[in-house]
């Protein structure tokens, strides 16, 4: 069985492909630890000039594969997981080399956050977009939100998080968060050729540029994730949360006190 996340090199540029494409690439423990693990490679290799991470099939990811959830193991906290999954995707931060997504299908929950921590997001059309975790009695928890304050404010971060509705391509684009919208049959082969241009250009410049753009963002984004560390274990313990779940699990209303 191949693996559900896989890595490419091709020359200066380097491929992620997610490649879970009967779930929709929705991401499990397996394919986060492979995450990791691609991008700790990737830090160690300055050749690489650019990176590439897009998904095989349908969609880019739809997030967390929900039938995965409890499958860790029994002595992680819920801090613990987030601590490490933090940890694991703010290695982001640290290559030289832009990270460009390719956008297809949904981008969904902690993916779509994923892709927002990246350099450039090109869409699909067609592509959709969402973070639904309000939704699911809990918060945002990845850093993308941040990043997403950064891109189009106040107003648009807080009508995706605190409704949990999808946005497609167009508007995406609208607001800043992806750069191009193109057909679905050219997304590869322009993702590629901006991989490419970036590529050509004198290294030390596209990492000094690049260095440069994360100093005026990484410091909002990773006190952020600080912020989302505490408030997502108070949720996880809170008393809306346990009535939220007992709710859905007897299939009646809810009752919250906002404790």
């Amino acid at each position: 069985m191949a693996d559900k996340l896989l890595l490419d090199y091709d020359g200066p540029i380097a491929t992620i492909t997610n490649n879970n494409p009967d779930r929709h690439n929705a991401f499990d423990d397996e394919m986060d630890a492979l995450l990791w693990r691609i991008l700790g490679e990737l830090r160690q290799r300055p050749e690489i000039r650019a990176v590439i991470w897009r998904g095989e099939g349908k969609s880019f990811s739809s997030g967390r594969d929900v039938s995965s959830i409890g499958g860790h193991r029994v002595e992680d906290t819920h801090h613990e997981l987030m601590t490490r999954g933090h940890r694991g995707i703010q290695q982001l931060f640290d290559l030289d080399a832009p990270v460009l997504v390719a956008c297809r299908g949904w981008s969904i929950g902690a993916s779509f956050q994923r892709a927002l921590l990246c350099d450039i997001r090109v869409a699909a059309e067609g592509a959709r977009f969402m973070l639904p975790e309000t939704t699911h009695g809990v918060i945002p928890d990845t850093g993308g939100v941040a990043r997403l304050f950064q891109i189009c404010g106040h107003g648009v971060a807080a009508d995706l998080v605190l409704t949990g509705r999808p946005m497609d391509a167009a508007e995406a684009y609208a607001h800043g968060i992806v750069s191009r919208v193109v057909p679905a049959d050219a997304l590869d082969a322009t993702v590629r050729e901006m991989a490419e241009r970036i590529a050509a250009a004198p290294a030390v410049t596209i990492k000094t540029a690049r260095r440069m753009l994360g100093r005026l963002a990484e410091p909002a984004v990773r006190a952020s994730m600080a912020d989302e560390l505490i408030a997502q274990t108070f949720v996880n313990k809170s008393d809306d949360y346990a009535e939220f779940r007992a709710a859905r699990a007897e299939r009646r209303p809810a009752h919250y006190t906002g404790s």
